[in-house]
């Protein structure tokens, strides 16, 4: 009993707020934001009953205060999630305001990207992405957001092809920043990019945006011992110090662990 009390007690930490030791210079304020593939909020554990736990995924994100999230893999009014609006939800647990952005169609309903702020969500885009190899269509969702006494992010979320080779990335990660390239301001880019550090979908990306982290960052898949990274915060045109970064251990609720990172906004 006494270790099952102890067990409960290291994973309930574990999920607990991401600590953030170092405090924001003077002038400055705390962005906090997170990157989540949502798995259409179907547990791995859970996928053969196809059970549903918004919940879950509410909770998790809910748990780490964020300001600005970007969801991936989220199902609108599908047959498979019992025609619900997951982003709808989701952000009305959270508290957060919210966008959602198609890809597909799927089971009768969408399937696509969201984002969620705390802040209002002042215009959107939505801009479809290449192929090179005939895959499942991508898109790249791009939100305006006026963060009071932060000024205004273009906040970009995506999700990029899985299949094999990486050719698709590769062109997939070109059309973004030719997309981003012209935009003023801070811009943040977030996603599920399915590549890992070294690959050159990561390269090209470090070519114009800053990482939050480069070294030791954590692996982000699978949910129950992970064993690489493929999820990413990147942000330009911002002289923004990473805080704290980490992926956050949460083991149930999707097939990804969510990333949070807190940035110094000056």
């Amino acid at each position: 009993m006494l270790l099952f009390c102890c067990l409960l007690l290291i994973s309930s930490c574990a999920l607990g707020p991401v600590p953030i030791r170092n405090k924001v210079s003077p002038g400055a304020v705390m962005l906090k934001v997170i990157t989540y593939n949502i798995h259409h909020a179907n547990p791995p554990s859970k996928a053969k009953e196809g059970k549903i736990d918004i919940d879950a995924i509410a909770h998790a994100i809910k748990k780490q205060n964020p300001d600005i999230v970007g969801l991936q893999e989220v199902d609108k009014n599908t047959k498979r999630s019992g025609n619900i609006d997951e982003a709808a939800i989701i952000a009305g647990k959270a508290g957060l305001h919210y966008q959602f952005f198609k890809a597909i169609d799927h089971d009768g309903g969408e399937y696509g990207l969201a984002i969620l702020s705390r802040y209002p969500i002042k215009t959107t885009e939505l801009h479809r992405l290449p192929q090179a190899i005939k895959a499942e269509e991508r898109i790249l969702s791009l939100a305006t957001i006026d963060m009071p006494g932060k000024g205004s992010l273009t906040f970009a979320n995506t999700h990029l092809d899985a299949t094999r080779p990486d050719s698709n990335r590769v062109v997939q990660m070109k059309e973004i920043l030719r997309i981003l390239g012209d935009r003023k301001g801070p811009v943040m880019l977030m996603g599920d990019l399915n590549a890992e550090p070294t690959k050159e979908t990561i390269r090209l990306l470090d070519q114009s945006f800053k990482r939050s982290c480069t070294q030791n960052c954590g692996f982000t898949i699978p949910e129950k011992i992970p064993t690489k990274t493929i999820d990413y915060v990147a942000v330009k045109n911002a002289d923004w110090r990473a805080m704290a970064h980490r992926v956050v251990p949460e083991t149930y609720a999707s097939d990804h662990r969510p990333v949070f990172v807190a940035y110094e906004v000056k």
